[in-house]
């Protein structure tokens, strides 16, 4: 018993990333950015018991906490946490797709190392310090994976367990923050003087809240401002919450339960993760835990533990991962498919989902009166909303993350498409009347979101592809001309004019798309960056 304990507790010395890359090279015209070189670590894939964790590279400053992570996450995956799941799929050359069943079902077989959604996600949202939704049905390992990611950050089994913050149908505000001090309540001329006992999990860096959709709704709202502001109030006195990440579950992914999730509160949630279910072909691995008494989160080795400074050191390691321009173009152009909404306003700026949203309106009636346009190929009948700026700050900091977990210095188009429907899970609100979900084989989108988000990322990008955006982007080339300093009157009107003329070839279609929309937006914000200039012009000349 004490060996298999021992192997529990250990990691081995195979470094998990021996040559990662130090730039990312340019693929093909999509832009793909991948490795220089194919990793073939044969220790990454050995089983729970065996050797095949790993352990500190610690062969250069920068990328030695890239590594710990790497090496907590295969212990996690081969010993803590059964999760035979390869969700996250990269390959090093060409992959291998077998169609299986009835339904004509694609089996993927990457050539490059994969991860799990379920244990790499909340990895990285550790080290960002965001907030990580964990769903999936009672008993997949929600709660112990965030239990995990609370020991990882330095904390004791029991201080973490003391900490969770359990959702119930009569939690209060005092049973979520603290309570005032009777003696003080007692006493106290005024608010400012009552003393209020904190509770402890406030000023943790690891917060769980367990099942937070069975929190009455009152409790939300202090809840939300914990989450969203760092701080907590009660009887006007102010706790001030350290940076930290956040561990919230949930049976199902609906927002339901027994109370609904208030809006602002499901808009800060940074990345929802699916714990999947229990591969039966690994009982014999429970039935070790069993007979051994073994519980890994009572094990979890000292070497991959993570301090706060260290916490922080990375977390500034991965900001400093760059994004190529032509992988932030892809975004630029996804992101511009969502927002616009021709019926929904006279004025042109007015023209968006969220007009629709505030007045009350049903969706559907003015979906109705969208004409002209082919509903299959435009991607933004296919939500009912657009993208916050908050989303799409996460979407580059995930991105940046992955790329960072990897050994890579660029994030590449991969990482991207990899980390956005995660990010956007919960983000885009689903039209499932659009007739894209009418079309043949898109039905199951309906029901699987990851999936759908990752093929409209695709979609979007074939689109950005046939319009050559990489090589022909008039609106970019303007953009990057752009400057109003030494400019005479007449380099103004000539550029002033050049603007109304692209848009007066737009305006020759017959049709207007979501990223036209941003375009034309963009346009009218130099034309009007330049007008303003050339008044100046005239005013400093009289």
């Amino acid at each position: 018993m004490g060996l298999i304990k021992r192997l529990f507790g250990r990691i081995s010395e195979s470094p998990t990333n021996p040559t990662p890359p130090k730039t990312a090279s340019r693929g093909d015209k999509k832009g793909v950015v991948r490795p220089k070189k194919t990793l073939d670590v044969a220790d990454l894939y050995e089983g729970p018991l065996t050797e095949g964790a790993t352990s500190v590279d610690g062969s250069s400053a920068s990328g030695a906490l890239a590594e710990k992570l790497r090496q907590a996450y295969f212990w996690i995956i081969n010993t803590a946490v059964i999760s035979p799941f390869y969700d996250i799929e990269y390959d090093d050359g060409p992959g291998q797709a077998i169609t299986i069943g009835d339904q004509k079902s694609a089996f993927r077989l990457p050539t490059g190392q994969s991860y799990s959604s379920f244990i790499l996600l909340p990895l990285l949202n550790l080290i960002l310090r965001r907030r990580c939704l964990l769903v999936g049905g009672p008993g997949r390992g929600k709660t112990a994976s965030a239990l995990l990611m609370g020991v990882l950050a330095g904390y004791s089994l029991k201080d973490v367990k003391r900490a969770i913050q359990h959702g119930q149908p009569q939690m209060t505000i005092a049973d979520l923050l603290g309570n005032p001090l009777p003696s003080s309540l007692m006493g106290a001329a005024s608010m400012d003087e009552v003393k209020i006992s904190w509770r402890k999990w406030l000023g943790m860096r690891v917060k769980i809240i367990d099942e937070y959709n069975r929190i009455p709704t009152r409790t939300q709202s202090a809840l939300l401002t914990v989450m969203a502001d760092n701080y907590a109030e009660i009887y006007d006195q102010i706790y001030e919450c350290p940076e930290g990440a956040w561990y919230l579950t949930a049976n199902d992914d609906a927002g339901g339960g027994t109370y609904q999730v208030i809006e602002a509160l499901r808009d800060r949630i940074d990345i929802v993760v699916k714990a999947l279910h229990f591969n039966s072909r690994f009982l014999k691995e429970l039935l070790i835990r069993i007979e051994s008494e073994i519980r890994p989160e009572e094990v979890v080795p000292a070497e991959i533990v993570f301090s706060e400074a260290e916490i922080n050191r990375a977390h500034k390691e991965i900001l400093q991962v760059g994004i190529p321009e032509a992988v932030l173009k892809r975004i630029e152009f996804f992101a511009g498919q969502f927002e616009f909404c021709e019926p929904a306003a006279e004025q042109f700026e007015y023209k968006t989902k969220d007009t629709v949203k505030l007045s009350g309106i049903d969706f559907a009636q003015i979906d109705a009166c969208e004409t002209g346009k082919d509903k299959i190929k435009d991607l933004g009948l296919q939500t009912r909303n657009g993208l916050s700026v908050r989303a799409l700050m996460t979407v580059l900091a995930f991105a940046k993350a992955l790329a960072w977990f990897r050994g890579h210095e660029e994030v590449g188009f991969d990482d991207l498409r990899q980390i956005m429907p995660f990010v956007l899970h919960d983000k885009f609100v689903q039209n499932p009347d659009a007739p894209f979900f009418e079309t043949a084989g898109c039905g199951v989108y309906r029901s699987d979101k990851i999936g759908w988000i990752r093929r409209l990322f695709d979609l979007a990008c074939s689109e950005y592809d046939r319009l050559g955006r990489d090589g022909d982007d008039v609106v970019a080339a303007m953009d990057a001309e752009f400057r109003l300093e030494g400019l005479s009157e007449a380099d103004v009107r000539a550029r002033l004019a050049k603007i109304e003329r692209q848009i007066g070839e737009w305006a020759k279609g017959r049709k207007l798309y979501g990223h036209m929309y941003d375009d034309l937006l963009k346009l009218k914000y130099l034309h009007q960056r330049y007008t303003n200039y050339l008044t100046w012009l005239r005013s400093s000349q009289s």
